[in-house]
């Protein structure tokens, strides 16, 4: 598990931050009355919102910095 860690940085957090994610949407959404397809759709875009915001917060980190 940590090998994964250290291996694959972007991937882990994405995969932490849609567990995250997906518990708070699970727990808010708990009463609301969704069928199953629409659970299941939520949680799929709610995982690739995850993805995209573990993009963004990746963006610059490959750039080297040049100091003047």
């Amino acid at each position: 598990m940590k090998d994964f860690f250290e291996n694959y940085p972007n991937l882990a957090f994405w995969l932490i931050l849609a567990a995250g994610m997906n518990v708070i949407l699970i727990f808010a959404a708990r009463d609301v009355g969704l069928n199953g397809s629409q659970w299941f759709w939520l949680i799929v875009l709610t995982t690739l919102v995850a993805g995209v915001c573990s993009w963004i917060v990746n963006w610059g980190e490959d750039e080297e910095v040049v100091e003047k």
